[in-house]
């Protein structure tokens, strides 16, 4: 079993916690504070969620960098993979959701990409979201006091 820690101090950690008490890597890159990180449904990818306006994917079972998605203009607060772990959303200070693609052919090439979606619509920060069970759709809510359902 692998975990992974984000920290204050804008790094994460791989461990092996039923073997060894030490981490088995640690992982830098984020400017500022890590938020929030979710491993992929496959287990294949991390996904790490920053003050610095950037989320980064990591491989799930080196550690290994992979890309940064880029395009929130505040604060990502959480992300949350899609059941088939091909799409990851993201919340931010910036009011938005995102969602970003993330496929085989990117992650060999790019070491930055584009949302594939803005999801506006939210009047204030949108602090925590959730792709629905089946995968057809998420759901965002916000500091606007709403809850905002988005089919995908």
């Amino acid at each position: 079993e692998l975990l992974v820690s984000g920290s204050d101090d804008q790094t994460l950690h791989l461990w092996t916690p039923t073997t060894k008490k030490q981490p088995m890597k640690r992982m830098t890159g984020h400017q500022q504070p890590i938020n929030h990180l979710s491993y992929s449904p496959d287990g294949r990818y991390v996904a790490s969620a920053s003050f610095d306006k950037q989320i980064k994917l990591w491989n799930g079972s080196t550690g290994e960098y992979l890309l940064s998605c880029v395009g929130h203009v505040g604060a990502v607060y959480q992300v949350s993979w899609s059941p088939d772990s091909r799409y990851l959303v993201s919340a931010s200070k910036d009011s938005t959701a995102k969602l970003w693609e993330v496929d085989k052919e990117t992650i060999g090439r790019q070491k930055r990409i584009g949302a594939r979606e803005t999801l506006p619509g939210h009047a204030d920060e949108v602090y925590a979201l959730d792709w629905s069970p089946s995968g057809g759709g998420v759901a965002t809510g916000s500091k606007d006091r709403t809850i905002k359902i988005w089919k995908h």
